[in-house]
């Protein structure tokens, strides 16, 4: 059995549903409702098994305040990651429009290598109503799309 380990970086604007995502995907899709401001990074650990095998991978998921306040403070935590969840609210195409920057953040951190991404869809946390929202490719934000293998 091999056991891997993973460090996911979940960024977006403040009040995306990054919180929202995070919990509902460590609760094997049990509700959330309790939202508070994320200050600096959540650590949410999950292992996940890999289908038809023995192994797993250990999921480190860090949940990052949307907070421009923080933003120095997410530099170290951010280093090295090994795949990129960028969030944003469907009710909101500025949450949108600002995933470029935080992409370029990303990318600071991972300087000269590939960093898989996903960017899901959200409704903010207020309207959540159980719905895990819909996954965009990066490639709509300049990357390469996702289901050829590629990264940001």
């Amino acid at each position: 059995m091999v056991k891997l380990a993973a460090k996911c970086i979940l960024a977006g604007d403040p009040t995306v549903g990054k919180t929202a995502l995070a919990h509902i995907f460590r609760s094997d899709g049990a509700h959330f409702q309790n939202y508070t401001l994320t200050a600096g990074v959540d650590l949410v650990v999950k292992t996940v098994p890999i289908p038809d095998t023995s192994d797993s991978v250990e999921l480190f998921i860090f949940d990052s305040a949307g907070k421009e306040l923080f933003s120095e403070m997410l530099d170290k935590l951010w280093e090295s990651p090994n795949v990129l969840c960028l969030v944003y609210d469907v009710t909101s195409e500025q949450s949108f429009s600002s995933c470029g920057k935080w992409l370029e953040k990303a990318r600071a951190q991972a300087p000269g290598s590939t960093l898989p991404a996903a960017v899901p869809a959200q409704p903010a946390p207020a309207a959540f109503s159980g719905h895990t929202g819909w996954c965009h490719p990066a490639s709509s934000l300049g990357g390469t799309p996702v289901d050829k293998g590629g990264g940001v």
